[in-house]
């Protein structure tokens, strides 16, 4: 793994070769993990594992064509015929009016705060061993779990390196540590499984093995013997580890290369009150120790806060700069970049919390369902419908009353979103956090 000023220099040394080359312009991107893990089962070492895996992408312009090729050799010859290689691709490629680097006067400059990112560790094999047994026993340890799928810790660092032809040079590096169990309660066909994790940049942020362990083995334990469940359209509260995904869809609704193709359910509601007006979707890249922080975007712009979602509207669009140039607008600092063309993608997501109890929420609920598993991916994004298959709890006169499964839920997404309450539990745990959510007016049905 090369340190982040090694990966600086390779990064610029390829936009400087390229434009030697003949291109118009040029960016380079390095990007570097290495992981260990250790996966413990019923007591005993299941699996080791070492990967460490790096590559660097080159992306050129040669007018209104491009072309990007990537590597994992960083060898300076190599790199030479990398070079080479992609501007012959890009004099061959299709013109393209949008692409083309960010904005040279909007690209971050100066030095980049710290986030603290990075705690400095390095893996352990031993201590990551003793983590994994520690967790896989909590979760054993809880009256009723009868097997396991095992616990898992791991230890990662990361390296991302970005240089572009017109002035930007930027990087950085980042520590993670996760731990997780999964175990299985019941016999037979009543079986039912369940888990717990977490993840954080620093080891000192990581929930404890017997947190972890206990909440995978209870969740699984207060699966056992699931009923049917009831039918109709009734109330439906979304437990928050998977109540997530709804800020998921809305984000994929408001990329700008959705929007610029047409493919958005939300295309012409901009100006239209989505949410309730209480509402607040807010992205922050600036989160100290945040798992998805960074000063700059994939492309060299800077990043700021933002409130995605006010006022019960959204605030506009998430850009790169190709899709700004679709729509007549400016890039917004959301581009993501991989090994070609860049995307979009936000940083540290969460919907602002609410102001009653998880409790309180559903007080009031005669019948109704709380999910804390969704299955499938049966989202339409062109038209918001909604439909995905479900596991949870069962909901009567204001308390949860036993588990039930294969049901779907199903609705359009505008109209959750329309009928959304969150809950006043919002913890920071995530990339994507949101509290308890309520949407009432559901379908739901029993398989």
């Amino acid at each position: 793994m090369l340190t982040v000023a090694e990966a600086l220099d390779r990064a610029q040394m390829l936009c400087d070769a390229a434009t030697k080359a003949g291109a118009d312009a040029a960016d380079a991107l390095y990007y570097c993990n290495a992981a260990t893990s250790v996966s413990m089962r019923l007591g005993a070492l299941e699996d080791v594992e070492r990967s460490e895996g790096q590559d660097i992408s080159l992306r050129v312009f040669v007018g209104q064509r491009s072309a990007s090729v990537s590597t994992a050799d960083m060898d300076a010859g190599e790199l030479a015929k990398l070079v080479e290689r992609c501007i012959a691709m890009a004099r061959e490629a299709p013109e393209d009016p949008y692409s083309g680097l960010a904005p040279q006067d909007r690209l971050f400059r100066g030095t980049a705060p710290d986030f603290d990112l990075d705690d400095g560790s390095e893996a352990d094999p031993q201590a990551l061993r003793a983590a994994a047994l520690a967790v896989e026993e909590a979760a054993r340890a809880v009256a009723g779990v009868t097997n396991s799928e095992g616990g898992s810790a791991s230890h990662s660092r990361t390296r991302f390196a970005l240089a572009t032809s017109h002035g930007f040079l930027g990087g950085y590096g980042s520590s993670g540590h996760s731990l997780s169990a999964s175990v299985i309660a019941g016999e037979g066909a009543s079986m039912q499984r369940d888990y717990g994790w977490h993840s954080a940049h620093h080891l000192s942020d990581l929930e404890s093995a017997e947190e972890i362990g206990v909440r995978a083995g209870s969740r699984a334990v207060k699966r056992l013997n699931p009923g049917k469940a009831p039918t109709g359209k009734l109330p439906v509260i979304l437990d928050p580890r998977i109540g997530a995904s709804i800020v998921g869809h809305l984000l994929s609704a408001i990329a700008g290369p959705a929007i610029a193709r047409g493919t958005s359910f939300l295309l012409g509601k901009e100006d239209q009150a989505l949410f309730d007006s209480s509402i607040i979707v807010r992205d922050d890249p600036h989160r100290r120790r945040g798992l998805r922080s960074r000063a700059f975007d994939g492309e060299g712009l800077p990043t700021a806060p933002r409130d995605i979602v006010t006022g019960g509207k959204i605030t506009g669009w998430l850009l790169d700069t190709a899709s700004a140039k679709q729509l007549g607008l400016e890039p917004t600092g959301h581009a993501s970049r991989g090994g070609g063309a860049s995307g979009v993608s936000a940083s540290n997501l969460h919907l602002a919390a609410g102001s009653v109890t998880p409790d309180a929420l559903m007080a009031d609920i005669k019948e109704g369902i709380y999910v804390t598993e969704l299955i499938g991916q049966g989202v339409n994004p062109v038209t918001g419908d909604y439909s995905r298959g479900a596991s949870g709890f069962v909901i009567r006169d204001g308390q949860i009353a036993g588990p039930i499964a294969e049901f779907t839920v199903a609705s359009n997404l505008i109209d959750m979103f329309a009928a959304l309450i969150p809950a006043n539990d919002l913890e920071f745990r995530h990339g994507t956090n949101v509290p308890t959510l309520r949407i009432d007016g559901m379908t739901v049905a029993s398989g």
